[in-house]
C-alpha cells in the first residue's frame, strides 16, 4: 500500500507561482511512477505531469509545458510540481497519483491522494 498526501495548494494571482508537494508512505516509493492530475467540477480528471521512477523522464500535458516542472526526491518520498506563470484556467483540485506501470491514464494509476485546491485569480 502507498498513501499519498498533497500539500501546497492555495490562492494565487494570475502570473504567480505555487509549488505542490506530495509525500508518500511506504518503502517502495522509488519504484513508482508519480503523476499530477487535476480536476474541475463537471469535467473529467486530466493528466498534468508525470515522472518515471527509473530514469529522469518527465511528461507534461501541452497546456502546462514551459510553465510547470515535476521533480522527485526519492530520499524524502516526495514529488513536487512547481507551477509558474499560473493562469485562471489552471484553477482545479490537483491530485497526486502513483503507478507501477508506464501509462498516465487515470485508470492506470494505482494510488491517489485526496487532492489540494489551487485557485488562480485574474
Amino acid at each position: 500500500q502507498v498513501q499519498l498526501v498533497e500539500s501546497g495548494g492555495g490562492l494565487v494571482q494570475a502570473g504567480g507561482s505555487l509549488r505542490l508537494s506530495c509525500t508518500a508512505s511506504g518503502r517502495t516509493f522509488s519504484r513508482y511512477g508519480m503523476g499530477w492530475f487535476r480536476q474541475v467540477p463537471g469535467k473529467e480528471r486530466e493528466f498534468v505531469a508525470g515522472i518515471m521512477w527509473g530514469r529522469p523522464s518527465t511528461y507534461y500535458t501541452d497546456s502546462v509545458k514551459g510553465r510547470f516542472t515535476i521533480s522527485r526526491d526519492n530520499a524524502k518520498n516526495t514529488v513536487y510540481l512547481q507551477m509558474n506563470s499560473l493562469k485562471p484556467e489552471d484553477t482545479a483540485v490537483y491530485y497526486c497519483a502513483a503507478s507501477q506501470g508506464s501509462s498516465w491514464s487515470t485508470g492506470a494509476m494505482d494510488y491517489w491522494g485526496k487532492g489540494t485546491l489551487v485557485t488562480v485569480s485574474s
